[in-house]
């Protein structure tokens, strides 16, 4: 899998009016190329709302809307009834190579997706942190601007750069269409989003990244469920790759890549959820940091994201788990809604992915470092659940066979094992993760909020 280039997977969306109803549209991912022969691989929407994915061969000469549609119908009947009703009792580990939403969400399946804003919902500032990747940043700005939310402002959040190449893109393509450039000098991801925090003025405060596609409604969804509940504090949304044509690409969402599932999800402190005995120092399972949003005064009354945390600092992420964290532990609800939809590029290489591997060991413990640094009064909790959590650590890095990967993992042969080598790396960041933050917050000790600065 390292050494061999092998096939792509096409990537696509298949709109259907009801799943057993005609084609409205297929059509390519957002920057992925058309779709042709071959394995593809489509997100599958009923009248626009998203409610799984698919993974099927395209013969050549095959009318591929209707190869992928038979597919749909097929790979989804037990998640998706018909008629639209809640699915029977096959769950959403029962199909290999499909994923669904689970019984009684029918009705998020079936209500028509909603477009612009409602009467209640709030104002919203869209925060992108950067570092010298214009390109991709373009890209993601064109879909910002694309949104349907009509009271939302965005702001780049140019973090330590070494050249100007991102505040001249702003300035000359972007300035005149509303997009707000500020700079943060101090190195890392949680701080450049505190700059954000500092800058924004809407009520809600979105956060996306630099790599992403947002889908045209993807800040509405992501924005209605504060407007519902006033204790909701973060609601998290769905990330889909927008293209898997290397290896490493193939092989990170062979194994769950960004998702979180077709189901929606709510945590709530005072009804700890049953099926996670961890709640809630397993903050991964509450989203990631490129589609999220956040209630504006909850917070930056948690004190934001802890700034030794973070791409671009010795702790190398977290920063997201952080902020799930410390916002559920203040009493806030946090939602997760399939609804609400970005297309990530992920990164292409081998090194990228053991990047990533590591990475992501070591912005797990140095997440909960940071979380126990800053709220010593959590550690007996912390320490009540270290026997599970030890087990929860070792799965999550554990080598992987090819039978226990998801969509896209059915590709070819299904020979996408996730390596030994990944493994280690991983289980060798979590090592590493508490004195990376340790090291990070050295750092940046004495440095203050930028809203406290600004007061």
């Amino acid at each position: 899998m390292r050494d061999g280039a092998g096939p792509g997977i096409g990537v696509g969306e298949l709109d259907l009016d009801g799943l057993d109803g005609d084609v409205l549209s297929l059509t390519p991912a957002p920057g992925a190329p058309p779709l042709g022969p071959g394995e593809v691989y489509v997100l599958v929407r009923l009248r626009g709302r998203p409610v799984g994915t698919v993974l099927a061969h395209v013969g050549e000469g095959e009318d591929a809307a209707r190869t992928l549609a038979a597919a749909a119908r097929e790979q989804l009947a037990g998640f998706v009834s018909r008629r639209g009703e809640a699915p029977g009792p096959s769950g959403p580990g029962s199909g290999p190579r499909t994923e669904g939403p689970a019984a009684g969400e029918a009705e998020r399946v079936v209500r028509p997706a909603r477009g612009g804003r409602g009467a209640g919902e709030p104002g919203v500032s869209i925060v992108v942190a950067t570092r010298e990747r214009d390109a991709q940043l373009a890209r993601a700005l064109d879909s910002l601007l694309g949104q349907d939310h009509p009271d939302h402002e965005i702001l780049v959040v140019d973090n330590n750069p070494a050249t100007d190449r991102t505040r001249v893109l702003v300035e000359r393509h972007y300035a005149a269409r509303g997009v707000r450039y500020v700079v943060e000098p101090v190195p890392g991801l949680a701080a450049a989003h505190n700059r954000g925090v500092a800058a924004a003025r809407g009520a809600v405060l979105a956060f996306t990244d630099d790599d992403v596609v947002a889908d045209p409604r993807w800040l509405s969804a992501l924005v209605a469920p504060f407007a519902d509940d006033p204790r909701l504090g973060c609601v998290t949304g769905l990330i889909l790759p927008a293209r898997l044509t290397t290896p490493a690409q193939i092989l990170l969402e062979s194994h769950g890549g960004f998702t979180k599932g077709f189901a929606p999800r709510h945590f709530d402190p005072r009804r700890p959820p049953p099926d996670e005995p961890l709640f809630p120092f397993t903050a991964g399972r509450f989203g990631s940091g490129a589609n999220m949003a956040f209630r504006a005064d909850a917070l930056r009354a948690v004190g934001g994201f802890d700034p030794a945390t973070g791409t671009g600092t010795p702790a190398r992420g977290g920063d997201d788990l952080y902020a799930f964290a410390r916002i559920v532990v203040a009493g806030h609800r946090l939602s997760y809604t399939p609804d609400a939809l970005v297309w990530h590029h992920h990164r292409e290489t081998w090194q990228d992915l053991e990047n990533q591997a590591y990475g992501y060991g070591a912005g797990l413990t140095a997440y909960l470092t940071a979380i126990i640094a800053r709220r010593p009064a959590l550690l007996p909790a912390l320490l009540a659940r270290v026997p599970r959590g030890l087990a929860h650590a070792l799965a999550i890095s554990a080598h992987r066979d090819a039978g226990d990967q998801s969509v896209p993992g059915g590709h070819g042969a299904r020979s996408h094992p996730w390596p030994r080598s990944l493994s280690r790396l991983e289980r060798r960041g979590m090592l590493y993760g508490p004195l990376g933050y340790l090291r990070a917050r050295r750092r940046v000790r004495g440095h203050r909020l930028p809203w406290e600065v600004a007061r």
